[in-house]
């Protein structure tokens, strides 16, 4: 009885410990390079590394109604961003893109400025190392409100209908608050990833990071 037992909780322990493994528990561990870039609903992470020569073919640059300076997604995405922040102008909302497309050698400039300034333990919360960033995908975007700071979003009245809204037009909030273990980065009110309606609709209602549903 006794041995019967312990095979009982070790098979139990095996199967919270496979359960585990891909939740991405070790970042920047065993790292896949990524073998369809072009796909809307690619998961680039800290498990996940685009080439560092990978730029998007299709990248077009957004109305300089939504975006500051010029600001470049694929084109998709820059399509269903500018019709979101059209329809939210339309009810007295402004949502303006404030980063948006960054290849592999800017983001290797920025991830280096945070571990020269705040440390490289602050670096991996806040900033992907180069390959690893969502934003040389093309699909990604910074975005800001009505009180000018995209720091300061989740304090802008825009925050709550972006959040609300954001995935009827295939967006969604790619870092969560509550998720950081998942997805590796801190909670970013601001960061919004373009994965198309259907999906971003499933994630929205199922509460899920896209680490979770590819899990």
């Amino acid at each position: 009885m006794k041995k019967e037992l312990c095979i009982i909780v070790f098979i139990l322990l095996c199967l919270t410990l496979r359960y585990d493994k891909p939740l991405f528990t070790k970042f920047y561990y065993q790292i896949e390079s990524i073998k369809h870039p072009n796909s809307i609903q690619v998961l680039v992470n800290k498990n996940h590394q685009l080439s560092s020569h990978y730029v998007p073919k299709d990248l077009e640059v957004i109305s300089n109604q939504y975006a500051y300076d010029e600001k470049y997604l694929r084109k998709e995405a820059r399509l269903s961003f500018e019709r979101l922040s059209e329809e939210a102008s339309t009810l007295g909302y402004r949502i303006i893109g404030v980063s948006a497309y960054r290849d592999y050698d800017y983001q290797k400039k920025l991830y280096q400025y945070y571990v020269d300034t705040k440390g490289k333990e602050y670096a991996d919360l806040c900033s992907a190392r180069p390959g690893h960033s969502e934003h040389q995908s093309g699909l990604a975007i910074d975005v800001m409100g009505s009180n000018l700071d995209y720091n300061l979003f989740e304090e802008s009245e825009e925050f709550t209908w972006m959040s609300e809204n954001a995935h009827h037009y295939g967006f969604i909030l790619r870092y969560p608050k509550g998720k950081e273990q998942i997805t590796g980065f801190k909670y970013e009110p601001w960061h919004y990833r373009y994965v198309g309606v259907e999906l971003a609709t499933t994630l929205y209602q199922k509460n899920l990071t896209l680490e979770e549903y590819f899990h």
